[in-house]
Order: C-alpha cells, then sequence, then structure tokens
C-alpha cells in the first residue's frame, strides 16, 4: 500500500465521539506505537460531529426561549477560557506525552454504559422539556432544563478536549467539571418535581419528570464519584505522566 492511500484512509476514518469521558475516539487504529500522535491529514479540528451539531443546537434552543440562567451560560464560558489555558500551562501536549486513548475502542461495556447514559440523560430530558413547552407547562421544562443545557455542552466540548490537540489532563478536566457542576443543578432539578404545588398538564407527565430527575441524579453521580474520578482520572494522569519512549 502507498503512502498517499495510507494518508487517505486515515483522513476517512469516522470522527466518533464519547460522552462519559472514557474513550478518546479520534485516535486512529493504525497508528503504530513508533508513531503515537495521528496523522496530519485527519479531519480538521473544526469539525463538528453529530452530537456536537445536535447538542449545540439543543443548548442554542432553550437559552434563547429563556430557559437557562445567566449562571449557567457563565459557568459555559468560564469553563471554554480556562480549559484552554490549562492546555497550555498545566496539561500541554508535548513530544513526551502523546495522546492515546485511555480505553480499548472496542470495550463493549463502556460503549453500552455510554447509550445508556445519552438516553437518559439526553434523548429523554429534550423529550420532556419540549413536550412540557407545548402542554404548557414551563416551570417543569424550566427545572431539567440546567442539566440539559450543561450536559449539550459537555459533549460539545469533549468533541474537542478528546481530539489530538489537546492532551488527557485536559480531557479529564472537561468531563470532571461539567459532571460536578451537573450535580448541583440535578439535586435542584429534584427538590422542585418534588416541590411543586400544582399540576400543569397530566399527573403523567408530573410523575414522569420527577422519576426523570431522579434517575439523572442518581446516574450522574455514580459516572462522577465510580467513574470518572476513581477510574478514569487516575488512568489518565498514569497515562499522561508516564514517559514514552
Amino acid at each position: 500500500m502507498t503512502k498517499t492511500e495510507t494518508e487517505k484512509e486515515r483522513a476517512e476514518a469516522p470522527f466518533q465521539h464519547k460522552m462519559s469521558g472514557g474513550v478518546d475516539s479520534s485516535a486512529s487504529k493504525d497508528i503504530t506505537a513508533e508513531n503515537p500522535f495521528p496523522p496530519k491529514n485527519q479531519r480538521p479540528s473544526f469539525f463538528l460531529s453529530f452530537w456536537q451539531f445536535y447538542c449545540l443546537s439543543i443548548a442554542i434552543t432553550i437559552s434563547a426561549i429563556g430557559l437557562v440562567s445567566f449562571k449557567d451560560m457563565a459557568f459555559v464560558i468560564f469553563s471554554f477560557f480556562y480549559t484552554f489555558i490549562l492546555s497550555k500551562v498545566a496539561f500541554p501536549l508535548t513530544v513526551s506525552t502523546p495522546r492515546t486513548p485511555v480505553f480499548k475502542q472496542d470495550n463493549k461495556w463502556l460503549k453500552s454504559y455510554i447509550q445508556v447514559a445519552a438516553i437518559i440523560g439526553l434523548l429523554l430530558p429534550t423529550g420532556y422539556i419540549f413536550e412540557g413547552i407545548l402542554e404548557g407547562d414551563e416551570e417543569g421544562a424550566k427545572f431539567a432544563a440546567p442539566h440539559l443545557f450543561l450536559l449539550c455542552f459537555q459533549v460539545f466540548m469533549e468533541g474537542f478536549a478528546f481530539s489530538s490537540k489537546f492532551s488527557l489532563g485536559v480531557s479529564a478536566f472537561v468531563p470532571i467539571s461539567y459532571n460536578t457542576r451537573r450535580i448541583f443543578t440535578l439535586v435542584d432539578w429534584v427538590r422542585d418535581e418534588f416541590g411543586r404545588e400544582g399540576i400543569v398538564g397530566s399527573m403523567w407527565r408530573l410523575q414522569a419528570g420527577q422519576w426523570l430527575a431522579v434517575v439523572n441524579l442518581v446516574l450522574w453521580c455514580f459516572n462522577l464519584f465510580c467513574f470518572l474520578l476513581p477510574v478514569y482520572l487516575p488512568l489518565a494522569f498514569e497515562q499522561y505522566y508516564k514517559p514514552k519512549v
């Protein structure tokens, strides 16, 4: 196989995104140990995957209709600039710390976990919010919006943080910081759902909102305290600081 054909295959490799913070799917499968860096002839870093585009659209929509507070928007802006600062000061991508994935791409358990998290944390709250807007339950939609807004921007930011342009230290910071912030919004969501004084819409919607808030709180607490902090973060730092030969 010629060099031109090899570069063409690498450039056409699909850009996949993983939300939990466990898989760096931007690394090409055919990268050898002697050449740990991704090929130069790859898709531009500004290319948006389907999930990035989807999440950015949802975040902009719920912001435009007034469901997102200023403090959540401020957090997103702060995290964007702080991530860039970390990538230059604390966790730069150097020759001695090349960008390689923490987990294997064919990890079926992790893929299933990410899919379940996407359904519970992303798709169901999206349907709940827009269904509430149609039924006139703007209060319920506003309760769920902060979590969805932050999760959408987490996915959007991870699309760049897990690319070959950033180190594993930055890749660990993005999901951990956003997950931590969302825990507080989820606690507020649960409290608001169970503290409603009147029923707007159907009883089914009220119960669905309560269950959705509780399940998301449990899921993302587990993700932070049982996966990201004790499992992913140590592995990412170990690989980042391990000298490459």
